[in-house]
């Protein structure tokens, strides 16, 4: 028999710059409006609840305000780390989940993408 998974999808968008680091210097900074897609799965017991579609959304939103309008590469952990869109979408989705993890939902995937064309995804495995 097939398992029913029971998903939220939620998409949001977030304004920031970057600059990637390359081995012979650092690119131009530039903007971006980040499109972030989230899949969560609620808790367990709650699949048979109603679930508001608002307090999801406000606590990711509050969690993303921080990155908005800013220069990515003056933000921790990007000081170190290299901004690029790989990078980004890795720390969004092991943050995120700690967040979603208060209220016990599960991000089970996270696409991020820096145009409408290019995205990069992460998901968990089964």
């Amino acid at each position: 028999m097939i398992k029913k998974i029971y998903q939220y999808k939620l998409r949001t968008f977030i304004n920031a710059s970057h600059a990637i680091r390359w081995s012979d210097g650092q690119g131009a900074i530039h903007p971006h409006t980040w499109e972030v897609v989230l899949n969560i799965i609620p808790p367990a017991e709650s699949t048979s609840e109603v679930v508001k579609f608002e307090d999801i959304e406000l606590l990711v939103q509050n969690y993303l305000q921080k990155y908005s309008g800013q220069t990515l590469n003056e933000m921790a952990p990007f000081r170190k780390i290299n901004p690029t869109l790989e990078n980004f979408a890795d720390v969004l989705f092991d943050e995120l989940t700690a967040a979603l993890n208060v209220i016990q939902f599960q991000l089970v995937q996270l696409d991020l993408g820096e145009s409408a064309k290019r995205f990069y995804s992460i998901s968990l495995a089964n």
